[in-house]
């Protein structure tokens, strides 16, 4: 007979250690079997932070054991401190991460060589979107003006100012703490030269920037099309614009229709028209998150 050893998943060892816990207070099996119910099969893990699902250990009957078991979860995972995930509030697009187990909530993430750094309770940062931030690290052209309507802690800004040779960046946001957090990522980047931080409300802040850019970026989720008037404001003549959304799975065709038409009824006497298409990630059933390359002209 075979000696092959069959190696515990992270999932598999969480089950046993919390099983074993809860045994040990006392519990029967079948009502073991019911807590373990409530054990997300999956998280994100990063640096020394886990972040938990919005559903994690909810439910009441965890109440009394949770200082218990976040000590357990981060003994097996070999990590320092617990987030349990919210959902993103407001038009600021705020985290509402939950710190459970901890002190300190700011971590460094380190991507295809850039550094962003933020506070994982107040910003957040989507891990699925790596091929885009590297995507926009080589689209950009030597000498080009851009301007990034929903820069947040830099996710596409900074990649632009690394790896190509834009002349200048124009990063818009208005969560204080992502502008702290893209002021310090800029200095850790060394890229801070090439870059000025609008703060607040880019409808007022743009008003300067009237057409000065060779592209536009809008990463804003589930729509960004509240940003297409300042987009095309700030747009010279002829440039791009880098359009996120939310589309369904099945044909990207309707939205990319729906989004052209709207950018026409704006500046009517232009050329409008997709150049290339992205799918970034699944974001929910039946519906992907993809960015969509316009050219005006």
């Amino acid at each position: 007979m075979s000696d092959i050893m069959i190696k515990n998943t992270p999932y598999d060892s969480l089950i046993l250690s919390i099983s074993e816990y809860l045994y040990s207070k006392g519990f029967l099996e079948t009502n073991i079997e019911e807590y373990l119910k409530d054990i997300p099969k999956k998280w994100e893990k990063f640096s020394d932070v886990l972040i938990l699902p919005n559903s994690s250990f909810r439910n009441i009957r965890w109440n009394n054991y949770k200082e218990d078991l976040w000590k357990i979860i981060a003994e097996v995972l070999l990590i320092n401190r617990i987030g349990i995930m919210g959902e993103i509030n407001g038009e600021k697009r705020e985290s509402s991460v939950e710190l459970v187990l901890g002190n300190d909530d700011w971590v460094i993430r380190k991507e295809n060589g850039i550094k962003y750094g933020y506070r994982f309770t107040k910003c957040m940062f989507s891990s699925g979107n790596i091929n885009e931030r590297r995507r926009m690290g080589e689209v950009g052209k030597d000498g080009e003006i851009v301007i990034d309507l929903y820069a947040g802690i830099g996710y596409y800004s900074i990649p632009m100012l690394v790896f190509s040779k834009i002349k200048h960046i124009h990063s818009c946001e208005w969560n204080p703490e992502s502008v702290r957090a893209l002021n310090i990522n800029l200095d850790a980047n060394d890229v801070k030269e090439r870059c000025t931080i609008h703060f607040g409300d880019n409808k007022i802040t743009t008003n300067n920037l009237k057409g000065i850019a060779d592209r536009v970026i809008l990463g804003l989720l589930p729509s960004a099309n509240d940003g297409y008037i300042s987009a095309l404001n700030v747009l010279k003549e002829n440039g791009f614009l880098h359009i996120h959304g939310i589309a369904p799975s099945k044909g990207y065709g309707q939205w990319i229709n729906e989004t052209i038409k709207e950018l026409l009824e704006i500046r009517p006497k232009s050329k409008i028209f997709e150049v290339n298409r992205t799918k970034i990630k699944s974001y929910a059933p039946h519906w992907d998150h993809i960015v969509l390359d316009i050219k005006v002209e």
